[in-house]
C-alpha cells in the first residue's frame, strides 16, 4: 500500500526539504502542501495516513513559537484535523511542529482542545545548536521510537523547555507518554544539566506522544540525521540508530507491519 504523507510548507516552515526526504526515504509518498492551499481546502487532509508539522520558525515565532500556526490550524482546519487523527491518522511535529501541536492542545490529549502543555524559553535564555543524547521509554506506546534505544540527535532551537500542568505531568508519567528523555551519554540516567539537557526540560522530557502512540512531538530533528556521515563523528563512532528509524516506524506502522 501507498503511505501518504501531507507536509505543509511556507511561512518560515524550514525544515520541510529534510523531513519530505525522510519520509520518502522510509517508503511514503509526501504531498508538500503551501500552508495556504491545505486551509483553503481541507479535503487535501482526507485520506492522508500522516500529518507531519515540520521545524522552522513559522511566522516568525514573532508572537511565540508555533502560535500563529496554531491559531491558523485551529481556525481553519480543526474539524479536519479531529477527523483525521480520529480516523487513526499519524501525526508528528518536529521542534516548531512539537511547539505548534502543543498550543493546540494535541498533546497530550492526542486531539485538539485545551492547551496543557508547552514549550518555553530556555534556562538558559539562549539559543542552542548541537548534539544530544536520547534515550526512549521502552514502555511507550509511541509509534515512531518503538524498538529504538538510544540515539544521538541534532536540536536547535530557543524555546524548547518543556512544561506542563500537574495534570499533564500526571497523565505523561503514569501512561509512558514521554516518549524520549534527555540523558547523560555516561549513565544513560535522564538529566537537567545543560548541555546534555539544552532547555532545562523537567525530567528530561524531550518528545511526547498521546496515549495511542500515533500522535508525537519532539524538539530534537530526527530528519536532520537521515544518514551515519551526518554525526560529527561519525569517523569514529560505532554502528547506531539513526533518525531514519522513527521515519520508518511510523510508515511501518500505516502499512500495519
Amino acid at each position: 500500500m501507498t503511505v501518504r504523507v501531507v507536509l505543509p510548507t511556507g511561512f518560515g516552515i524550514n525544515c520541510e526539504a529534510e523531513t519530505s526526504h525522510a519520509f520518502q526515504r522510509a517508503g511514503a509518498t509526501v504531498d508538500s502542501l503551501h500552508l495556504n492551499d491545505l486551509l483553503e481546502k481541507p479535503a487535501l487532509l482526507a485520506g492522508a495516513d500522516i500529518l507531519a508539522l515540520a521545524g522552522g520558525f513559522s511566522f516568525g515565532d514573532h508572537l511565540g513559537a508555533g502560535r500563529v500556526l496554531a491559531n491558523r490550524l485551529h481556525y481553519r482546519l480543526e474539524q479536519d484535523l479531529t477527523r483525521h487523527v480520529d480516523g487513526g491518522g499519524l501525526v508528528i511535529g518536529i521542534c516548531n511542529g512539537f511547539q505548534t501541536m502543543a498550543r493546540l492542545g494535541l498533546l497530550p490529549a492526542g486531539r485538539p482542545g485545551k492547551q496543557t502543555v508547552s514549550l518555553v524559553e530556555n534556562t538558559h535564555g539562549a539559543f542552542y545548536d548541537g548534539w544530544v543524547r536520547v534515550a526512549m521509554d521502552p514502555l511507550s506506546p509511541c509509534v515512531f521510537t518503538r524498538g529504538i534505544e538510544a540515539m544521538d540527535i541534532p536540536v536547535r532551537h530557543g524555546e524548547g523547555r518543556f512544561i506542563a500542568s500537574d495534570e499533564a505531568y500526571r497523565e505523561i508519567q503514569d501512561n509512558h507518554l514521554a516518549a524520549l528523555h534527555y540523558v547523560d551519554p555516561d549513565t544513560g540516567l535522564p538529566t537537567s544539566e545543560f548541555p546534555q539537557n539544552p532547555n532545562g526540560s523537567r525530567l528530561g522530557i524531550a518528545g511526547v506522544c498521546d496515549v495511542s502512540g500515533r500522535i508525537f512531538g519532539l524538539m530534537p530533528h530526527p530528519e536532520a540525521f537521515l544518514y551515519p556521515e551526518n554525526h560529527p563523528h561519525w569517523r569514529h563512532r560505532p554502528s547506531s540508530p539513526t533518525g531514519i528509524e522513527m521515519f520508518r516506524n511510523a510508515v511501518q506502522f500505516c502499512k500495519g507491519l
